[in-house]
């Protein structure tokens, strides 16, 4: 984030534009806020209006892309390795039952312009998500909370991973490649890229895009761990036998993952050897804090600590005991 900024220095935004960028965020915040925690959903959707036409006023002024809107809490803003893009979302809340997912990708340019692309959640209208390729107008919700940048053929592929605040009883994590069309520019949001075809799971052999549901309350895992090179989450199943309710899934101390191999992620049906006991499976911090407020930063490092655990349980199991020199 550091070099994001000082690159936005040499870029030049202006102090007059800097200030004026200042100001808006902070009315942003109040608009962001309410969106969540206001009392009626007519002030909630209002002051949805008011922060998407305050926030692309903002966005307008130019280099913008180098100015992080760091107070904005409910906000997730996403940056991929080669910081050519970066992709805000957030949710609104429409009652106690659903949250609608808001989004846009802002693309760097050259001359400081703006060039936004909004993103239109179609989620309540798609009965099997994960069989269709979008674009920005049919997008498949989340607030997303990681993104790996991987080539193949010389093509730039962004994985993104979010989370849903799917109903009153459950909750999604979503994994999907995004890459942009050669001819238009526009962001493409799934694709065949998934795959299943190594392994004995029921699932289709390729699918293009993924999730897992589970119950509200549990806390689970599903991240990208940079060492192994690997998107690992938690292996689910139902606390009470009823597999047909997804509302009922927990972590069961197992993990699967998937490994990038050749313009695909491939699932590996169990990553580490394995099985930790009742009470000691890894839990994930919530992505959102007492307040409902969202906390990528607690997430990320979470997450890490989990799977550093795993390893380590799985390296101990590997050494062989010390053998111990009898005394003379």
């Amino acid at each position: 984030m550091l070099i994001l900024v000082q690159t936005g220095r040499s870029q030049g935004i202006s102090n007059a534009d800097r200030k004026l960028l200042t100001k808006k965020e902070d009315s942003l915040k109040v608009y962001a806020d309410s969106m969540i925690n206001a009392e009626s959903a007519g002030k909630r959707f209002l002051s949805d209006s008011q922060f998407v036409k305050t926030f692309v006023r903002a966005l307008k002024i130019k280099n913008s892309f180098y100015y992080t809107f760091d107070s904005l809490e409910t906000v997730s803003r996403r940056y991929p390795q080669d910081s050519s893009f970066r992709i805000f979302t957030w949710q609104l809340k429409k009652d106690e039952y659903m949250y609608y997912q808001k989004g846009a990708i802002q693309m760097r340019t050259p001359d400081g312009s703006l060039k936004l692309y909004p993103l239109f959640d179609a989620s309540m209208f798609t009965a099997k998500p994960n069989d269709s390729v979008r674009t920005r107008n049919n997008w498949i919700g989340a607030i997303y909370y990681r993104i790996i940048q991987k080539e193949f053929n010389g093509r730039k592929y962004y994985t993104l991973l979010g989370f849903d605040d799917y109903t009153v009883s459950s909750n999604r994590k979503w994994m999907e490649v995004m890459h942009f069309s050669d001819e238009t520019g526009e962001p493409i949001f799934g694709g065949p890229m998934i795959s299943f075809k190594d392994d004995t799971s029921k699932l289709k052999p390729i699918l293009n895009r993924f999730n897992i549901e589970y119950k509200k309350e549990a806390r689970t895992n599903f991240n990208y761990n940079p060492e192994k090179d690997m998107i690992i989450y938690d292996h689910l199943i139902s606390e009470n036998d009823q597999p047909e309710r997804k509302e009922t899934y927990i972590p069961d101390g197992d993990f699967e993952g998937f490994k990038w191999e050749n313009g695909q992620w491939v699932h590996v049906e169990q990553v580490f050897n394995f099985k930790l006991k009742d009470g000691e499976f890894p839990q994930e911090a919530t992505i959102k804090d007492a307040e409902g407020n969202i906390d990528e930063k607690k997430l990320m490092e979470q997450s890490e600590k989990n799977i550093e655990r795993a390893k380590k349980k799985e390296d101990e199991k590997k050494t062989p005991p010390v053998k111990k020199k009898s005394g003379n």
